[in-house]
């Protein structure tokens, strides 16, 4: 289909290849990075970190996709406003006779670690057009991504260790429903309700009944009762019931355990019950309190209804505050919370659009050397940083990450003093002696070479999940808060730096 191959990509991408096959500059060969220039900002609360991903995605797509028979015709049939054709043949057979993607390379932090704003998340060497030509689609592809598991490893760091669901697929924007549930997975996820997108992942599907089974029992002339009995009956070891069509005290909870024993004198476990509405906090402290005395102290209970990382802290606080006048332990029930999160998760409600780039930073001379390139902006933060580069995460004594620390493709920072210069203001320098620095760690791997993909772009879900955990592991907890979380620092070596003024300077002139 066009509208997921080459062709799924802005026009001017199209119409910049054919002027550089034109002007004998298709075959240069380019590097450009993909960065992103700030954290999400949600509003009341903000991020201080993200967590990549999208690579696996996109380089099953490069694999798979360049001009066919359909997508040359597409060319051909645009034409210009006086009515000639817009793309030359020339340039359609020299797009039929290119290697495409085969001629690639690529570098990238790989899918699950912890990344920040300015850093070289991604490079790609490749001939110019086909560099250009993937732009719009990789922009695509990681920044949304990024955004979902970025989102939801708030949510899990907020649920403080409970299970997290995502139940986003009915709110996300088409088919980016996929994208949403593996980039939560990545992102720490327990499970999601997307169905075929866990199977195909390789995760079980989560889920309930929805409040309709309930109401087909009710206007059949049954009742709540019937329902629960109904499900409990064909789904004995999975049955987990919600309970607030009626009343969630007086009457889902009351009939869920009803059922809860039914089961249990069968020899089965149950297990759980839903909340989806109403003070969550409150409704999950009293129904602890109802299930406990009937003896089913071990029963999850699902909170779901608008969720987002904010709330799941502001509930967890509130159980805490009220358990102890129900006669309920608080870290027992927070213990067995699971958090179905949907809309707010899926959409990366307050923060639905990310500012992720794709720049050419170094072409290939005639001669074989690499020229720097840069773009100049009156906004110091949208000056990328020239260059064929290297990243580096460097980490304390505590072994704790400090900074992340951009050089030039040839310098490699360990085992000497460190000198860090801000990105944006190279006035502002620190340096890190060597007693300060446990260790410095290249984080960027190739995960394509001329074409081929390598073992370290296999886009595995639990090696992502892993290096994930890892990451967070060694951030700084001022870093990791929910709100106002403390900067972290991104630096360029002091050569990097320098070239960037001096490019800055020359271009500017006197």
């Amino acid at each position: 289909m066009l509208t997921e191959g080459i062709l799924f990509t802005d026009r001017y991408q199209l119409t910049m290849t054919q002027l550089y096959h034109r002007y004998g500059l298709a075959e240069r060969t380019a590097q450009f990075d993909y960065t992103f220039r700030s954290y999400p900002d949600y509003g009341s609360h903000q991020a201080g970190y993200c967590i990549t991903a999208g690579l696996g995605p996109l380089l099953d797509w490069m694999g798979r996709t360049w001009f066919g028979p359909e997508e040359r015709e597409a060319l051909r049939a645009v034409r210009t406003s006086t009515g000639d054709r817009l793309f030359e043949e020339s340039f359609i057979d020299w797009l039929r006779e290119s290697d495409g993607f085969g001629a690639a390379s690529i570098w990238a932090v790989p899918e699950g670690r912890v990344v920040h704003p300015k850093t070289p998340i991604l490079t790609v060497e490749a001939p110019l057009a086909v560099a250009q030509l993937l732009e719009t689609p990789l922009l695509n592809r990681l920044n949304y991504a990024t955004l979902i598991a970025t989102k939801t490893s708030r949510v899990i760091e907020a649920a403080g260790g409970a299970a997290v669901l995502e139940f986003g697929m009915r709110r996300a924007p088409d088919a980016a429903a996929n994208v949403a549930t593996r980039s939560a997975l990545i992102g720490g996820a327990a499970g999601s309700s997307n169905f075929a997108a866990s199977h195909r992942l390789g995760f079980d599907s989560k889920g309930t009944h929805a409040h309709s089974m309930v109401q087909v029992f009710m206007a059949d002339a049954g009742s709540e009762l019937d329902a629960f009995r109904a499900y409990a009956e064909v789904y004995p070891d999975d049955c987990l019931l919600l309970v607030d069509t009626i009343d969630t005290l007086e009457s889902g909870i009351p009939n869920a355990i009803t059922v809860f024993e039914e089961l249990r004198r069968r020899g089965h476990r149950p297990v759980g019950v839903r909340l989806d509405s109403g003070d969550l906090a409150h409704l999950a402290v009293r129904s602890a309190a109802l299930l406990d005395e009937a003896g089913f102290e071990d029963a999850s209970i699902v909170l779901s209804s608008e969720l987002d990382e904010l709330t799941i802290w502001q509930i967890r606080n509130q159980i805490l505050e009220e358990a102890g006048g129900y006669g309920v332990d608080a870290d027992r029930l927070l213990g067995r919370l699971v958090y179905g999160v949907g809309t707010r998760l899926a959409t990366s409600h307050g923060y639905p659009s990310p500012d992720g780039v794709f720049k050419l930073v170094a072409l290939e001379s005639p001669d074989g050397g690499w020229r720097p390139a840069i773009k100049i902006s009156e906004t110091p933060a949208k000056v990328p940083d020239p260059g064929r580069k290297r990243l580096w995460r460097v980490y304390d004594r505590r072994g704790t990450a400090t900074a992340d620390l951009i050089t030039l493709d040839d310098h490699d920072p360990a085992g000497r003093p460190i000198r860090l210069v801000h990105p944006s203001y190279p006035e502002v320098r620190r340096m890190l002696t060597a007693h300060q620095v446990s260790e410095v760690e290249p984080i960027r791997v190739q995960v394509m070479d001329g074409g081929r993909r390598t073992s370290a772009g296999a886009g595995d879900i639990e090696a992502a999940r892993a290096r994930r955990a890892r990451d967070l592991a060694r951030l700084d907890p001022g870093v990791r808060r929910l709100v106002n979380p403390h900067t972290y620092h991104v630096s360029l070596s002091p050569e990097l730096s320098d070239l960037k003024q001096d490019l800055i300077a020359g271009f500017k002139g006197p």
